[in-house]
């Protein structure tokens, strides 16, 4: 996996998850799209990903999540996913899970509700977005999966609410990215 590897992918990936965003009414939200992530299976990929990816924009956080280390890097140039651009990339160095395939896996949502948890989450997109209430029941083939991930220095509560077909994932969470590394901070 190398950087024109993605480069080269970025507009198929991007026309799927905006259609796979369409397809769950997320795109009817006009929620921002603060950033896009990465799967990488060794740590050799992900050191000349990082090394790439520093010399178009700037590594804004280098954290341990969940065991492992996980960049943000802030794009000089953002991707555009249709109209939108996406500032940052997330660039995970792999953990115990091996992926199927290498590249872009998901974007991440930001609803602006103030959650802390995973319930009170889905409530705020429920109410914004009351056709999901048959995907986060498990009623569609549409996979749900809730959790909070925190990285070590975080001081903010960011839940996620993933959905997931086909080897496509949009996430959506509480508080974008660049507010999460700021809580780091204090």
């Amino acid at each position: 996996m190398t950087y024109q590897d993605l480069i080269s992918s970025w507009s198929t990936f991007s026309n799927n998850i905006h259609a796979f965003s369409q397809q769950l009414g997320l795109d009817r939200l006009e929620l921002e799209c603060d950033h896009t992530a990465l799967r990488v299976n060794s740590n050799q990929s992900a050191d000349q990903l990082r090394q790439a990816f520093a010399k178009v924009g700037n590594i804004i956080s280098d954290n341990m999540i969940n065991g492992r280390p996980i960049l943000i890097i802030e794009l000089d140039t953002p991707l555009m996913m249709g109209s939108t651009a996406i500032e940052c990339v997330e660039l995970p160095y792999p953990g115990e899970k091996t992926y199927p395939q290498e590249g872009w896996e998901h974007i991440e949502l930001v609803l602006d509700c103030g959650a802390t948890d995973c319930d009170t989450l889905a409530q705020a997109l429920l109410e914004k977005a009351p056709q999901l209430a048959p995907v986060l029941a498990g009623d569609t083939d549409v996979k749900v999966k809730m959790s909070s991930p925190k990285g070590d220095k975080e001081r903010l509560a960011n839940p996620t609410i993933a959905f997931k077909k086909n080897g496509l994932c949009v996430k959506i969470h509480s508080h974008g990215i660049k507010a999460v590394i700021a809580s780091e901070a204090e």
